[in-house]
């Protein structure tokens, strides 16, 4: 009798049909090909018998048992620095480790030195209060929550005065007068949208306004007839009759980069210096962890502080641990332009990106270089363009490509630029060269190049 393993579908045989029967859909080559191995192999170990459901259930049983989790690493070869999709701001290796070493039981809640119960707040407080200038600081989960978290613990059931120009609405759709809407503050609208005057304000104050709010229009800009006033001036409005001054400024840059050709972005200690409560997010600008920050005098943040909501908004040992690290390195300004990838990714040297651009390009068979720009992303700096350099790969089915480059192992996140498939290293560590190489080379040899 003849051996039925001998009959049994090569891997090549059954990668083509799983792959035409789109089974393989969003998963790497490599993790299809070891199902399909696994499959055979417990095939050979049945005597050669197929598997009763056939050969696209079996892998896909297997498929099921080995799939990554859906929040998994990816290479970011777009140019965005910020990119909201894959994650913003990428940890700095301090913060990566002290992540990693906050896993464990911790000093969340725990003071060493006294043996007792202590703040989860205590370990960015005082580095916030040094970097920004500010009486104190408060962390919660992100950013649209702390400025709802302020407006609820200072304006509800009272009137927040905005200027008409500045109701924006950020990601996700969220806009500014709901946010108002839902801490519990009614919203009074001055000034028109290109001009608001701080006599816009002044007329629009009632015994009923708790808080004087500005909103930095982080992700788009607004030029020729316009106006608007100043965080100092409403500073000198506010301070004289008790009424605070709320900054959003979104991105939470804490040193100028004016000097890498990036302007427009509020810097947090001006803003505190004027006499704002300023509230920013963690994870642009600064380059930590999804966080909402908020700084200014004691009075003001101390009452948010003992709001209820407070609790419900306060992050975990894992922010405190990577927001804590990031905050260390900022307090030398040449680390942190050096250490933080975004900030060293958005000040990196136009010429250092040619040469690791033609560097990867060499690595690519009919790989080519040609300039282009980056974004910052993120809401920040929207009119800033970048100089890079590209990768550029001449391919046939531009889609194809992007597709096929997804789901590779680890997944390398592409784009299109008039009809070409490009790398943009300024995204792409070199220790990712050899991984986004080696993928571009496999999605090659399935399809034909364009001469």
């Amino acid at each position: 009798m003849s051996d039925r393993r001998r009959a049994l579908p090569s891997v090549n045989a059954l990668l083509a049909e799983v792959q035409s029967a789109g089974a393989a859909s969003g998963v790497s080559r490599a993790a299809v090909v070891d199902a399909i191995r696994a499959a055979l192999q417990e095939a050979r170990l049945a005597g050669g018998a197929r598997p009763a459901d056939g050969w696209i259930a079996a892998v896909r049983s297997r498929l099921g048992e080995t799939r990554p989790g859906s929040l998994s690493r990816v290479i970011n070869a777009t140019g965005v620095v910020l990119h909201t999709n894959l994650g913003r701001a990428p940890l700095a290796d301090a913060a990566r480790v002290a992540v990693v070493d906050a896993l464990h039981y911790s000093t969340l809640e725990f003071d060493l030195a006294e043996g007792s119960r202590g703040s989860r707040q205590s370990h960015t407080r005082a580095l916030l209060c040094d970097l920004t200038g500010a009486e104190d600081a408060l962390v919660v989960n992100n950013a649209a929550a702390a400025l709802m978290l302020v407006l609820s613990a200072c304006a509800e059931q009272g009137e927040t005065i905005v200027s008409r120009g500045e109701l924006v609405e950020i990601g996700g759709a969220f806009r500014i007068p709901e946010i108002l809407a839902r801490s519990g503050t009614v919203l009074v609208e001055v000034g028109t949208t290109n001009r608001t005057r701080l006599s816009d304000y002044a007329l629009a104050i009632s015994p009923r306004t708790r808080i004087l709010l500005k909103v930095h229009r982080s992700n788009f800009q607004m030029t020729g007839f316009v106006s608007e006033a100043t965080v100092e001036d409403l500073a000198a409005l506010g301070r004289p009759r008790g009424i605070p001054i709320v900054h959003d400024v979104g991105s939470g840059l804490l040193v100028s980069l004016e000097r890498f050709g990036l302007r427009g972005e509020p810097l947090v200690p001006e803003s505190v210096a004027a006499g704002a409560t300023t509230v920013f997010s963690g994870d642009k600008l600064l380059g930590g962890p999804q966080a909402g920050i908020i700084v200014g005098p004691a009075d003001v943040v101390g009452r948010v502080a003992q709001s209820p909501l407070a609790r419900a908004l306060r992050p975990d040992k894992i922010t405190f641990a990577a927001l804590e690290a990031t905050l260390r390195l900022h307090r030398d300004p040449g680390r942190a332009l050096s250490e933080i990838p975004t900030l060293a990714m958005l000040t990196a040297d136009p010429a250092d990106l040619k040469r690791r651009a033609r560097r990867l390009a060499r690595r690519i068979p009919g790989a080519r270089t040609t300039a282009g720009v980056s974004a910052v992303g993120g809401g920040a700096f929207p009119e800033c363009a970048l100089a890079t350099t590209l990768v550029v790969l001449e391919v046939d089915r531009c889609d194809d490509v992007l597709d096929a480059l997804r789901t590779a192992d680890p997944p390398v996140i592409a784009r299109t630029l008039s009809d070409r498939v490009v790398l943009d290293v300024r995204t792409i560590r070199d220790d990712e060269f050899a991984v986004v190489a080696a993928a571009v080379g496999a999605v090659s040899e399935a399809g034909p190049s364009r001469d």
